[in-house]
């Protein structure tokens, strides 16, 4: 079990004399982190209020840049995953030299501050800097790169496979969920377009499809959970329509119906995420390789949801945390993988989790410790086994599978300072 805190002298001892007495080594982290807690984008928020026909709450923050509240709770992911980095013995206390942490960022704002308070919650007081790529980022925006461009015809097809081949019968399907968001947006005898519409499949501005009708509830029940999430005042939380984090939770699925038509869809993550899962795949090798990012002990990549998501699409990770609906990505959640080395048989594992503070742990800010730990879920594919640090994969057998569900044409050369 993992302990954080400010560790009294004999403790620090005993976790010490434990670590000793492990044959295992933890040798390397690579996370993915989702940017926290952000105002509605101005598209959004335009299309939110068309959708729904009433403006809605405006939040002190700029649009779509991280707030205060967000900071804060990025500084607790952050002082909590250093610190179960120092316990492992894969980090020493104090600031953290050349060959321990890296740390980049997508070049958003919020993406930018959320690895700057990531840094200050895991070394605080070290200045520990962030990297930025000078205009677009191959790593976390593949949808600028020539090489990962999407076939329109494919994109139309696969989604309306992930929709089953129906969409008609999808919506029809989900309406009870609808209804729910509905009653929580709509003001009652009025019209409310969005709620309206047809679902139909249109081109995105990205190339990816988007689901008219589908998009902007998303959207919706993305700025509720938000607002739920920053700490606003529940009269500007779903208009007051909420009162607990199970109310929000139940206003959340259709956020997951519109990652399974737009970044899980495989033909769309086999594209878009190839230059991150190369990079990952790269970092996490044992031997030195080309192209390849900074080899320090811990890689901090800080992006978006749909990093994760194409990620977690390639790998065949689920999960489902908490009161979460089923693949939910919630603001300040990570997608990790961990190299492990027994020191007896010298035999290396991988683990792959992904983790994420609840609910109420982002609205109240809770502090993250062994008695308040964030949500967590393991991916446990067939071959994997539970050992002390956890579920453990044969390195070679994931490693392959990592490098055989990257497509090399969708990649390129990436440029780290």
């Amino acid at each position: 079990m993992r302990k954080t805190g400010i560790l009294s002298l004999a403790s620090m001892l005993v976790i010490n004399a434990a670590a000793a007495s492990s044959s295992w080594q933890l040798e390397k982290v690579v996370e993915i982190d989702r940017h926290s807690v952000r105002p509605p984008t101005v598209g959004n928020q335009k299309a939110m209020e068309a959708g729904s026909d009433r403006r809605w709450p405006a939040w002190q923050t700029a649009a779509g840049e991280l707030t205060a509240h967000g900071y804060q709770a990025a500084v607790n992911h952050g002082r909590y995953a250093g610190e179960s980095a120092r316990e492992s013995g894969m980090l020493a206390d104090g600031c953290p030299d050349a060959d321990a942490v890296y740390i980049r960022a997508s070049p958003l704002q919020r993406t930018r501050a959320t690895a700057e308070a990531l840094a200050e919650g895991a070394f605080p007081g070290c200045k520990v800097p962030v990297h930025v790529a000078s205009g677009y980022d191959p790593l976390f925006q593949s949808e600028h790169l020539s090489a990962a461009a999407l076939d329109p015809h494919k994109v139309h097809r696969a989604t309306l496979q992930a929709a089953g081949g129906d969409l008609n019968t999808l919506q029809h399907r989900l309406r009870a969920d609808i209804a729910r968001l509905q009653q929580a947006v709509c003001q009652p005898g009025k019209p409310c377009p969005t709620f309206a519409q047809r679902w139909q499949i249109e081109p995105g501005g990205d190339g990816r499809a988007s689901i008219r009708g589908l998009r902007d509830m998303a959207d919706m029940a993305e700025s509720i959970r938000l607002a739920w999430s920053n700490h606003n005042p529940l009269s500007e939380v779903a208009f007051g329509h909420v009162r607990s984090a199970d109310d929000v939770a139940a206003l959340l699925p259709l956020l997951t119906i519109n990652y399974d038509l737009t970044n899980d869809v495989p033909y769309i993550a086999q594209r878009r995420g190839a230059v991150l899962l190369d990079q990952v795949s790269k970092a996490l090798q044992s031997e030195a390789t080309a192209n390849a990012p900074p080899a320090t002990r811990w890689l901090v990549l800080v992006g978006h949801d749909t990093n994760i998501a194409y990620l977690r699409t390639l790998l065949g990770f689920h999960w489902q945390l908490g009161n979460y609906p089923r693949g939910n990505i919630p603001p300040a959640s990570r997608l990790v993988f961990e190299r492990w080395r027994d020191t007896r048989s010298g035999d290396r594992f991988l683990r792959i989790y992904f983790q994420a503070q609840s609910l109420d742990q982002l609205r109240n800010l809770t502090p993250l410790n062994a008695q308040q730990p964030p949500l967590e879920q393991e991916f446990s594919p067939e071959g994997c086994e539970k050992r002390e640090p956890g579920m453990l994969c044969p390195y070679s057998t994931m490693m392959t599978h990592l490098r055989a569900a990257v497509d090399n044409s969708a990649t390129t050369q990436v440029e780290y300072d």
